[in-house]
């Protein structure tokens, strides 16, 4: 990671708003421009220099807007389960670039997923959920992924996680208690290990795992 970036993650740490997962808050702004540069460099590494993208639950859309200018030969596809967001994800595009009008897709609803007589994807790709989100949502994803992805095609899952019921880092088990302390059931991290496990039953596998800052996993999944 270079300086600026150390410098810039630091700054940002110091003004951390208040823990709200909902896509338009000043939090998830805030820890969208944290990790953004970090996502970017990896998935400058894995992502083809031609195809198409599909992001699962976009929010505000700052990843997939901050990403599509250095895939220019990618097609990306915004998400989300709230269409409340869309209107943001649009306002952010940059006129005439490679970003898709945003879909409905709901996890846990199967007949919102998009048709695969249509289009498959190189990647799916979600930033930032497992923490807010339940288990079962790694479920959805790799169901989605098993319909929609290209044979070689790959899901990149990144956040903070547990690893074999442990803490990869003392910032992650402070964040950890700091989340679950708002008393909703679904907060905290997730372990790899679960989230392999709902992704196994869909024919996926756990190919690569990558650290990437600040203390989190880019976590990639291929067909078995």
């Amino acid at each position: 990671m270079s300086f600026a970036i150390e410098e810039r993650s630091t700054r940002l740490s110091d003004n951390k708003p208040h823990i709200d997962p909902y896509p338009l808050s000043p939090y998830a702004a805030w820890a969208g421009n944290r990790n953004k540069d970090a996502i970017l460099h990896s998935f400058e590494e894995l992502f083809p220099t031609k195809g198409d993208a599909l992001e699962v639950a976009t929010g505000a859309g700052l990843h997939i807007n901050y990403l599509a200018p250095h895939f220019p030969n990618v097609r990306f596809q915004p998400s989300d389960y709230d269409q409340g967001v869309f209107e943001t994800i649009k306002a952010k595009r940059l006129k005439g670039n490679n970003i898709a009008d945003p879909a409905l897709i709901d996890l846990t609803v199967s007949s919102t997923w998009p048709n695969a007589d249509e289009r498959f994807y190189d990647v799916i790709f979600v930033i930032n959920i497992f923490h807010v989100a339940s288990l079962s949502i790694a479920e959805g994803i790799a169901a989605l992924g098993a319909e929609l992805l290209k044979p070689s095609g790959f899901i990149a899952i990144y956040g903070p996680f547990k690893l074999d019921g442990k803490y990869t880092t003392p910032s992650n088990e402070a964040f950890d208690r700091e989340i679950r302390a708002a008393g909703v059931p679904e907060w905290g991290l997730k372990d790899v290990r679960d989230i392999e496990r709902e992704t196994r039953t869909h024919g996926l596998a756990l190919k690569r795992q990558l650290d990437v800052p600040a203390s989190n996993f880019i976590l990639l999944f291929g067909r078995s």
